[in-house]
């Protein structure tokens, strides 16, 4: 009786090659990560770095890491760096940064503003000039009826105890001072002043000669400028709008602002 062949058992998954294959892949992988890890720079690091190389004293007074044929037994104390002050650790030299100045001019606006909200309190000018403070440095404003008719660049009687009080106060403050000259969007058309670029900065050189001339004041202290109606406080749609926009400002400059 013949015997019947034993069939073989088939092996079932993926073929051999799948392994390598896989394992191949993932070694790839591991590779990249790697390299992505590598590229990661460590900023505090870097930045060490790039200092220490902008650092002239590295290559100028360090010795050579490659041996020299005939290496001099001694080296100057220049060459040496003992005594050179390169060789200050950062901790050693002076803190310093951009904020140091920032903060400095703050403290000094704040001082010339509480000066001058002080004096015009004592003097009890609060109801016909207003002061406040922006990057320039202090702002005076006095309003057209203060000082001057419609229309015109001339000082009234009425409005020079105010100016007196104004010179007075720049007497006792060194900054320099702009004088702008404001006006409402009416337009002007007189011989004497054809727009309102003509009066406006007509009666900002009023102001500066008004306090020139009772002062004595150096006239290189001054800067004169008319605005016309460019620069409106609110918006000129009603009387009382326009009037607040027809003035006078005197600008008490911050020592750092002065060149502007």
């Amino acid at each position: 009786m013949r015997r019947r062949p034993i069939k073989g058992k088939k092996d079932k998954g993926a073929p051999k090659w799948m392994v390598t294959y896989s394992d191949m892949v993932t070694l790839i992988l591991v590779f990249f990560i790697l390299l992505f890890s590598m590229s990661q720079i460590d900023l505090v690091k870097f930045e060490a770095i790039s200092d220490s190389f902008r650092n002239r004293m590295i290559f100028d007074f360090y010795p050579s890491p490659v041996p020299m044929d005939n290496p001099t037994e001694n080296t100057s104390i220049e060459e040496s760096g003992r005594n050179s002050n390169e060789f200050e650790t950062p901790s050693q030299l002076k803190n310093i940064n951009d904020r140091d100045d920032t903060i400095d001019g703050k403290d000094s606006l704040n001082e010339l503003m509480h000066d001058v909200e002080k004096y015009l309190d004592e003097n009890k000018l609060n109801n016909v000039i207003s002061a406040s403070r922006n990057e320039r440095g202090v702002v005076l404003v006095l309003q057209e009826l203060i000082l001057f008719d419609p229309g015109e660049a001339n000082i009234l009687e009425k409005g020079e105890p105010f100016l007196n009080k104004i010179g007075s106060l720049l007497s006792k403050i060194p900054n320099k001072v702009k004088v702008e000259g404001h006006t409402d969007s009416k337009p002007m058309k007189s011989f004497r002043y054809p727009s309102n670029w003509e009066l406006s900065g007509a009666r900002a050189s009023s102001v500066v000669r008004y306090l020139v001339n009772k002062n004595g004041f150096d006239e290189s202290r001054f800067t004169i400028v008319g605005y016309s109606d460019t620069k409106p406080l609110v918006p000129n749609d009603s009387p009382e709008n326009m009037s607040k926009n027809r003035r006078v400002e005197i600008v008490i400059l911050e020592k750092d602002n002065e060149a502007n």
